[in-house]
């Protein structure tokens, strides 16, 4: 017997790996709006912290268990309308540290969850990554450019291929069996709950200059990336998420404001008021012999202004701040 879901207005959402950093924001922000939220995480990145607030919430509920537990897996997907498939291995320290762990992770987990969403015709939004893009030097980067990846002998690029097969296998679920899925390639998303731990550079810097360390960055500091915080990511996949022309297409999430992760270091001491020294780490000491990065990484965000008009409100200098007040507290 197929599970006829409700046909209320309020939707019910599911959120794999939903205690992270943006799966506890979004749950906060489907419920603020009306809807149903369901997390399923297994705490292996994720913290149970991120949602303690939220427990008790009439609308609410959470489980912790991994995506690949099929049973769990089947249940929750035939009671909700849409998931949103944030559980994934990331961190560039974890990527290099456990690249057996990243390629099951990311392409075993995808491919439970399209099959559970294609049982019970369930929407399916994929967060991906503007790893995806590689060594590309086309700036800044459209969903449709060509990619360039490094060679399979260095295990940073294995998240970048593997959440490239995460998009061939949600797109092939939409062409071939009409399950509507959306991608969202996000581009360093950053804001309170945020941890340091697996590599994200604004948590540890900011960390390190709160406790007086030295600030240690990798490389000659010159490599750009662009932040966006979790706010403006969170009414991204809410828009895209609602959209029915955002179904079988990929967006890029993102800032365009782009900085040197030495700038970077420096307007985090500034804010802080931190006397933390600035120190450059060699990538071979910071990760592996041979880490390659990628120089420069922006995004085009015309299709998703296009579609949704969206565009991020928060300035980089007042992500640093929030951040540094969260990690102060």
């Amino acid at each position: 017997m197929v599970y006829q879901k409700s046909t209320s207005s309020s939707k019910h959402f599911l959120i794999t790996g939903g205690a992270g950093f943006i799966g506890s924001h979004l749950a906060e922000a489907l419920l603020e709006s009306g809807q149903r939220v369901t997390v399923l995480d297994d705490l292996s990145t994720g913290r149970f912290e991120n949602i303690a607030h939220l427990v008790g919430h009439p609308r609410f509920r959470f489980a912790i268990d991994s995506i690949t537990n099929a049973v769990v897996l089947d249940r929750l997907a035939s009671e909700c309308h849409v998931i949103v498939h944030l559980a994934a291995a990331v961190g560039v320290q974890l990527i290099v540290e456990r690249p057996v762990h990243t390629i099951e992770t990311n392409i075993m987990g995808s491919e439970a969850v399209l099959q559970a969403a294609a049982r019970y015709r369930a929407k399916v939004l994929i967060a991906s990554t503007s790893e995806v893009y590689g060594k590309g030097v086309r700036v800044p980067f459209s969903e449709d450019d060509d990619v360039v990846l490094g060679p399979t002998s260095k295990s940073r690029w294995a998240y970048a291929a593997s959440k490239m097969v995460d998009e061939f296998l949600a797109l092939a679920y939409y062409r071939e069996k009409g399950l509507p899925t959306i991608i969202a390639r996000l581009f360093n998303t950053v804001g309170p709950r945020q941890r340091g731990r697996y590599g994200m550079v604004i948590p540890r810097f900011v960390s390190q200059a709160l406790q007086g360390e030295p600030i240690t960055v990798y490389g000659d500091g010159q490599q750009s990336r662009c932040f966006c915080d979790v706010s403006d990511v969170v009414r991204a996949l809410m828009g895209l998420a609602e959209h029915p022309q955002a179904v079988g297409r990929v967006f890029n999430v993102g800032s365009t404001e782009e900085v040197s992760i030495l700038e970077l270091a420096q307007r985090v001491k500034a804010i802080t008021g931190s006397d933390s020294p600035i120190e450059f780490i060699p990538y071979d000491q910071a990760y592996a012999p041979g880490f390659e990065d990628m120089r420069r990484r922006v995004p085009d965000t015309t299709r998703i202004r296009r579609l949704l008009d969206w565009e991020p409100r928060v300035s980089l200098d007042e992500i640093l701040a929030r951040v540094a007040a969260s990690l102060a507290s």
